[in-house]
């Protein structure tokens, strides 16, 4: 047996405006939705592979209504690694498009580990760290 892949299942407050979020700042698209047409209950996004879905908080109210219940966002975070040939393409590049979008948690800069990374919010509180490596 081996894991293939992990996604973020994230209970969002609105999910129109986290589907405009993924979109429109980190350029996800939407691979398919339940209903089919809005009001959604869940949606699933992809950008490059990776994957991210929203669900609102009716959606699991009445499968687990102790998820439902707690607070959204928190201390959930997402580390997203971003490839590219240089970090000036790639995460610089990333960061130039979403900082005036999205709240800058923490501004770009290049970590003793070798990374080049930022991190922005999106609109439930939850933290999305990209990074590229930069040293090996």
């Amino acid at each position: 047996m081996k894991f293939t892949d992990v996604t973020p299942n994230l209970i969002v407050a609105d999910i129109d405006r986290s589907l405009a979020f993924y979109r429109d700042v980190l350029g996800f698209s939407v691979v398919t939705s339940v209903p089919d047409a809005a009001p959604f209950a869940f949606v699933w996004m992809q950008r490059d592979g990776v994957s991210v879905f929203l669900n609102t908080v009716a959606s699991v109210k009445d499968e687990q209504p102790a998820l439902a219940a707690r607070p959204i966002g928190g201390t959930a975070t997402m580390f997203m690694i971003v490839e590219a040939e240089t970090p000036a393409v790639g995460v610089d590049a990333l960061f130039e498009q979403v900082k005036s979008k999205a709240r800058v948690i923490m501004p770009l800069k290049t970590q003793f580990y070798g990374m080049r990374e930022f991190g922005i919010e999106d609109p439930d509180g939850y933290v999305i760290y990209a990074a590229q490596r930069v040293a090996a």
